[in-house]
């Protein structure tokens, strides 16, 4: 259910095995449902219309990967309100009254689409605000919000880094069921590693066995390649993996009631058998790693 509060305090949950065993960290940044109700007073929407962006339960489909000493990281604030998985200020300005900064991003493809830092539309194009929104307000969420978000995830992947030799993101999503024609409707979860450029190959090759084993239909990167967190997060040559997850929500959760079906908890447990399988691969391979730092 979501929660309309004055302020969003905390912004974001993280969870930091202490030790921990595996250098993953899990992260949800579209799952929050804390509305902040001064955002509610600008909209035109109702709340079922603006939840539609969201990644409902994804969050807690895959909080248990702290029990397997992997690190978790959540969003408490909604997509609709800031959106981490933006470039800072990839802004519309006919969204805003007042003048943009020289340095945003006002001309990328997300932007167009109405899906910028701040969104201007949800689900089938639907308008957000009724009226422009001051520009102040959007840089009071960035300062607020995002800039607290992507220093922790940096200082969390770097950190793993330092213990493990290596540092991998699961940016996990979900997507709608589709229907009709959708070829999203025939297809469980999508893989986004960027075409091959955000991770090793070793990270997908894992997850797509360990899915089509326990009996899913995946596919990769189509229509799903990864958005800013796995590109500015995935740096192979450096040690740094990021991966993207999206899973049908149709799986796990009642579409339009926004509550976990009866197949919620079969998604959850295999979700962590992939975690398991990734972090059996992660130590063979770090094992090198580690005995020479011994």
């Amino acid at each position: 259910m979501a929660i309309i509060s004055e302020t969003i305090d905390p912004a974001f949950e993280v969870v930091e095995p202490d030790p921990a065993v595996a250098p993953f960290l899990f992260n949800s940044p579209h799952s929050g449902i804390i509305y902040p109700r001064a955002f509610l007073d600008q909209v035109r929407l109702d709340m079922p219309t603006l939840r539609r962006s969201e990644d409902s339960l994804v969050d807690e489909l895959i909080r248990p990967v702290t029990e397997l000493g992997m690190g978790f990281m959540r969003a408490h604030f909604p997509r609709c309100y800031l959106d981490v998985n933006r470039e800072p200020y990839e802004l519309d300005p006919r969204m805003f009254d007042g003048r943009l900064p020289a340095y945003a991003n006002t001309r990328s493809m997300r932007v167009s689409g109405g899906l910028g830092t701040i969104a201007r539309v949800v689900g089938e194009q639907q308008e957000i605000y009724g009226r422009r929104i001051p520009v102040d307000d959007a840089m009071a969420r960035i300062e607020a919000y995002y800039k607290p978000y992507h220093r922790t995830l940096r200082r969390m992947m770097v950190q793993m880094q330092r213990s493990f030799g290596i540092a991998v993101l699961v940016d996990c999503h979900s997507m709608p069921s589709g229907g009709g024609r959708d070829e999203r409707a025939r297809v469980d979860m999508v893989i986004g590693d960027r075409y091959g450029t955000s991770c090793a190959g070793a990270i997908p090759d894992c997850i797509e066995g360990e899915l089509r084993r326990l009996g899913y239909s995946v596919v990769r990167n189509k229509p799903y390649a990864g958005g800013f967190i796995t590109e500015h997060y995935g740096n192979p040559a450096s040690g740094m993996h990021a991966v993207q997850i999206e899973i049908n929500r149709a799986l796990y959760m009642n579409e339009r009631t926004y509550q976990r079906s009866e197949h919620f908890e079969n998604v959850q447990r295999d979700l962590i058998l992939v975690a398991r399988a990734l972090a059996a691969i992660a130590h063979l391979e770090l094992a090198p790693a580690r005995a020479a730092a011994e």
